[in-house]
């Protein structure tokens, strides 16, 4: 029960990142919303959002130029409260 449970935790995290992953590959070659691909993307765009907005809000004050560093922090911590959620699983049960 427990590892199942541990199993599926890593498993929505291995997706959050896999889709934040692909969205960050797909904004380099996706010129037209409406093209089938497009409309992929801006379906990859409002799944992961509400993800990296909360890092894009924190990061505007830093003033980081032209490279936004909020999807690379929003995978850092799906890492990191995956992990955790992991181990306070292990070591209640």
């Amino acid at each position: 029960m427990i590892i199942t449970l541990a199993y599926a935790i890593m498993m929505f995290a291995n997706i959050l990142v896999t889709a934040l992953c692909i969205r960050a590959i797909m904004s380099w070659f996706v010129r037209d919303m409406y093209s089938p691909i497009g409309k992929i993307y801006a379906a990859l765009i409002r799944f992961t959002e509400p993800l990296i907005e909360p890092f894009r809000r924190i990061l505007s004050r830093f003033n980081t130029g032209m490279f936004d560093f909020s999807l690379l922090f929003a995978v850092i911590a799906i890492e990191f409260i995956s992990n955790l959620l992991v181990r306070l699983l292990f070591l209640i049960f």
